[in-house]
């Protein structure tokens, strides 16, 4: 005999809900929010209930126009990609809002706030190891086919250079020094064809940081700002030391580039969130992670229109870059399991999420 259902209430089913939830009466104050909507907030139900929304929400936003404009079509909208940071909520709160009338009381509304969904996220990841790949490609065929020519330039340079005149000697000059800087960038698109898989250990992601931090301020950082944020709770990381010191190095270097020699400072942030889990590509099984590593700077941001493509081989926002440092950081990441974003609002957050080390966890193997 199966044992009886117990009462499942409303508020219950709010709550389960990972998406916040707000009621609004028709004078927009907030009558009901879910735990969710509590902590988007950060505002128990207590302090949110009899206030008016424009209290939690920035000045000017879509949002506080759209309930009545819910109420005067008496029909469901919505808004997609709205920016909701504040000093309060803090930056990178972007949001999809859905905003319905109640049937049996159209004066009230209920509003529906979804943060980007991870499955964007990871289709964005996706992306730039899609165009990794084709570098990948790229970059074996210009190690065959252009190696051996340019070798013979630079020799025939070389060879003709104390035949000339001092004028014509510095032509020769240039074109052996131009030789060896496309062999220097085909040798940093070959890393792109390295398949082979990476060897992972247990690795203390603050001894990473620290080392990082200690190469930034003898050179590139000098007369930076460099303030940390560490959880020292954080279990170690599944990951190789030599690349997660790669992709930190260049990260902060690009914040360094981003603030400038004077003034500005760069933030180095760790933190534990459980519950994110994706599903790996090539496998049935979903991989935790739970290690979040930031970089921010205050520097003048990404344009948005280049945010999406950042980690595309090739796209950079330098005068001379090359637009490889961050496809290979993309690389090395996804080559772990994890995922890479940004934000860019109020300067430029770089948020990296990768797995824990479990004791049960293989060293050595390509994938979690």
């Amino acid at each position: 005999m199966t044992a009886p259902m117990r009462r499942v209430t409303s508020s219950a089913i709010l709550n389960a809900l990972p998406h916040a939830v707000v009621v609004l009466n028709g004078e927009d104050d907030i009558i009901a929010a879910n735990d969710a909507a509590q902590g988007f907030f950060g505002a128990s139900l207590s302090h949110l209930r009899k206030r008016p929304l424009s209290a939690f929400v920035p000045f000017g936003s879509p949002l506080l126009t759209l309930p009545s404009k819910v109420r005067q079509e008496e029909a469901g909208m919505v808004e997609y990609r709205v920016d909701l940071s504040s000093p309060r909520l803090g930056t990178g709160q972007i949001v999809d809002i859905h905003a319905m009338p109640l049937p049996e009381d159209p004066s009230i509304v209920v509003l529906t706030l979804d943060r980007p969904s991870m499955a964007e996220k990871i289709d964005r990841a996706l992306t730039s190891r899609s165009a990794a790949r084709s570098v990948s490609g790229l970059a074996a065929m210009l190690a065959h086919e252009i190696r051996n020519p340019l070798s013979g330039i630079r020799g025939a340079a070389q060879l003709i250079e104390p035949t000339l005149e001092e004028d014509d000697r510095a032509l020769a000059r240039l074109i052996t020094a131009e030789t060896d800087r496309i062999v220097k960038l085909v040798d940093r698109m070959e890393v792109f064809g390295d398949a082979r898989p990476v060897q992972r250990a247990p690795v203390n992601i603050h001894d990473v940081l620290d080392h990082v931090e200690r190469l930034a301020r003898s050179g590139f950082a000098r007369g930076i700002e460099i303030r940390k944020h560490y959880d020292p709770s954080l279990p170690p990381v599944h990951a190789n030391r030599d690349q997660l010191v790669q992709v930190f190095l260049n990260l902060v270097k690009n914040a360094a580039e981003a603030v400038g020699p004077t003034g500005g400072s760069i933030t180095l942030t760790t933190a534990f969130r459980p519950g994110m889990r994706v599903a790996a590509p090539g496998s049935p099984h979903k991989v935790s992670l739970p290690l979040e590593f930031c970089v921010k700077d205050d520097g003048p941001g990404v344009p948005d229109d280049l945010v999406p493509h950042l980690f595309e081989p090739f796209v950079t926002t330098k005068t001379n870059g090359t637009g490889l440092g961050l496809a290979l950081v993309a690389k090395i990441v996804g080559d772990h399991g994890g995922v890479i974003e940004i934000d860019s609002n109020a300067g430029t957050t770089v948020r990296v999420l990768m797995p824990a080390y479990q004791a049960s966890t293989t060293q050595g193997d390509g994938e979690p």
